[in-house]
Parts: structure tokens; C-alpha cells; sequence
């Protein structure tokens, strides 16, 4: 059997009526990660189904009362919002079954026996799909918060994304994240990085587009950002919780600004309690804000930058996300000079990193 993978948020109906079959399939899929419950035939199954925590079914053809391809075919007719991905599994190989089974709406079909890396790459497939419908969801999310005001540029949120998605194909190389950070994971982290501040829409006016330093008063003001856009989100995972597109943004709004040695916000997390999507877009959106031009502070040199973050390894930022960063500054240079901004409207929470005379002695202890 392949590798143990853990902490999958997709919840799996089995459905079939041989109770040993479905314990073996349950097993399988319980050893790579993933939630399940198990019906005994398409009756049942569909009480499962209707309840929407179910989004990928996986059912034999042959049961009582109603079988896999008049379950499919149920579950089509229902109309439902959100798409349940069906993998048939059947002892019949003909061409004719096959056809039957996709005819009624399946997605894919399996013959029997499988073997579990097999059955754990179509359920990957399956997921991928999946999370095309996720983004609608997530866009959905962007546009309710967006609709009060947009407070970030277009280039900004390109590089956060170019940025982090390059830090994950170096650290998807490392045997220690190598379980976690597959293609599906990178892909998800392009996508969701951008809204990593989407809380903002939720500050003042009067704070948000400040053009000076902001006060200690202020300044505590912004950081409930991080709170407002991850509750946001949060309550859009609770309406569907199987998708890991979702649940990776709002992990990332909200632990974007927590830092490794327990002093960052909005919840004092330190070290790997920390998400790692959320560590990854820390150090791109630290090394963003200090190489981009705001109306508070000109733009750091990229070797400045680099420096910073390096001094920041261990206690602002995770020190495999630095070695990764380190191994790769030249790219993000690249990138940078790419999509640029000539000038960029922020406000200026990063004033505490940039450790200037001038910075307040608040802003020195709150780092």
C-alpha cells in the first residue's frame, strides 16, 4: 500500500450491501486520510447523500432494492447545487455495463478487484473536480466582502500567488512535506493566497487608507483584519466542508500573521500549530509589502528584503519557509520586477518590520 496520507476534509459514502467489501474499502480509504460512512444499498445511501456532507460516492453496481447505476441515476435527478462526484465498482468489465454506468451519470468506473493506489488516484481525480466548484464558492465569498470596498491592487495579489506557488514546488521536493504538498495542494494555495487579506474590507476607512503611521490604537484596529476575513470564510466552510480549496483559505486569513516564536495575531499560535499554508504566505507577503512603494514609505532594495526575512528565521517566520525563500530570492526578484507596481495603496501595517528610527517604540515591542 502507498504511503499513509492524513487530514483529508473529504467525506466518503461507501455503498455496498457485502459488509465485508465496504470494511475493506472503508479501511483503504480511513489508511489514506479520509472521513467515510458506509451504506448497504442505494436507499440508504441517498439519506446520506441528501444531507449534502457527502460529496464523492463510491458504490458497487450489483445490491438490493436499488443498485449503483439507479442510485447514480437518483442522484442526477436530484438537481442538487453542489455536484456529487460517483465512481461505480463492479465485477462486469463488458463494454455494455460501462456504458450503462456512465450513461446514468457516473463519473468513473472501477472494476473489481482494485487496488488502493489505484482507487486513491481516482479519488484525486474526483477531488479535482471537485474543487472547480469550490472556486465558484470561494469567488463567491471574495464577492460579498469586495461588494463593501476593494482596498488591493491587481498586481499585489499576482505576486502573492506567483510567490507562494514557488515556494511550494521547492518545498514539495522535501521529503518532509512531500505527503502534504502535491499538485492539488500548490494549486489550491495559487488560488486562495489572494485572499489572504480580505478582511481588510472590514476596517475603517479612516484606519484602512490612513496615509500616515497609524497608532498604536490603529494599529490594534488592523490586526483584527486577520479575524474578520478568516470568520468570514469560516462560515462558508462550515456550509461545506469538504472543500480543502476553502478550508486552505480560510486557514491562510486567518494565521497569515501569526509568527513562529507565538507573538504574532489574531491567536498567539506559534511554530507548526501554525498551518503551513498560512507560514508559506507569510514570508510572501512579508517580502512583498517591504519591496513595494507605499505613500508611507519608499520601496526596500530586494537584498534589504532578504535580510530582514533572514533575521526573521525563528521568530517571525518559520525556518524551512526562510531556507526555501534563501534558496529562491533571485525568482521572487524575478517576479518582482515582472509585476511591478508603480505605486501601490496599502496601508501600512508592515510599518513594524521595516525597524526604522522613526518607528514607534509600540510598533518595536509588538514585534
Amino acid at each position: 500500500m502507498t504511503m499513509k496520507i492524513t487530514s483529508k476534509t473529504t467525506h466518503i459514502l461507501v455503498v455496498d450491501d457485502d459488509p465485508i467489501a465496504a470494511e475493506t474499502l472503508r479501511h483503504a480509504l480511513s489508511y489514506f486520510g479520509y472521513s467515510t460512512a458506509v451504506a448497504a444499498d442505494g436507499v440508504e445511501a441517498l439519506r446520506y447523500v441528501r444531507t449534502g456532507k457527502y460529496r464523492m460516492v463510491i458504490s458497487d453496481v450489483e445490491m438490493p432494492h436499488m443498485n449503483g447505476i439507479d442510485l447514480c441515476r437518483e442522484i442526477r435527478r436530484r438537481n442538487s447545487c453542489d455536484y456529487t462526484y460517483v465512481i461505480l465498482l463492479t465485477g462486469r468489465c463488458d463494454t455494455e455495463s460501462v456504458v450503462e454506468g456512465l450513461d446514468a451519470g457516473a463519473d468513473d468506473y472501477i472494476a473489481k478487484p482494485f487496488s488502493p493506489s489505484e482507487m486513491l488516484m481516482r479519488i484525486r481525480a474526483g477531488e479535482r473536480l471537485l474543487l472547480q466548484e469550490s472556486r465558484e464558492l470561494m469567488i463567491f465569498a471574495l464577492a460579498k466582502l469586495a461588494d463593501s470596498r476593494d482596498n488591493e491592487t491587481g498586481s499585489h495579489l499576482e505576486r502573492i500567488r506567483e510567490y507562494c506557488r514557488l515556494l511550494c514546488v521547492e518545498l514539495s521536493t522535501w521529503p518532509k512535506f512531500q505527503e502534504t504538498i502535491d499538485g492539488i495542494y500548490i494549486q489550491s494555495i495559487y488560488e486562495t493566497s489572494p485572499l489572504h487579506d480580505i478582511g481588510k474590507v472590514g476596517i475603517p476607512d479612516r484606519i484602512l487608507l490612513k496615509p500616515g503611521k497609524l497608532t498604536a490604537e490603529e494599529f490594534a484596529v488592523m490586526t483584527q483584519h486577520a479575524k474578520i476575513g478568516g470568520d468570514t470564510l469560516r462560515s462558508v466552510v462550515d456550509a461545506h466542508p469538504e472543500s480543502t480549496v476553502l478550508h486552505m483559505a480560510y486557514e491562510i486569513a486567518m494565521t497569515h500573521h501569526e509568527r513562529w516564536d507565538g507573538t504574532g495575531y489574531p491567536n498567539g499560535l506559534a511554530g507548526e500549530t501554525i498551518p503551513l499554508c498560512g507560514r508559506i504566505v507569510a514570508v510572501a507577503d512579508v517580502y512583498d509589502a517591504l519591496t513595494s512603494e507605499r505613500v508611507y514609505k519608499p520601496a526596500f532594495s530586494h537584498d534589504k528584503a532578504v535580510e530582514v526575512i533572514k533575521e526573521g528565521s525563528g521568530s517571525h517566520f518559520d525556518p524551512d519557509m526562510v531556507t526555501a525563500f534563501l534558496k529562491l530570492e533571485d525568482e521572487f526578484a524575478k517576479i518582482k520586477e515582472n509585476l511591478n507596481d508603480a505605486l501601490e495603496t496599502e496601508d501600512s501595517e508592515f510599518l513594524p518590520l521595516l525597524r526604522t528610527p522613526s518607528t514607534p517604540s509600540w510598533a518595536l515591542q509588538i514585534n
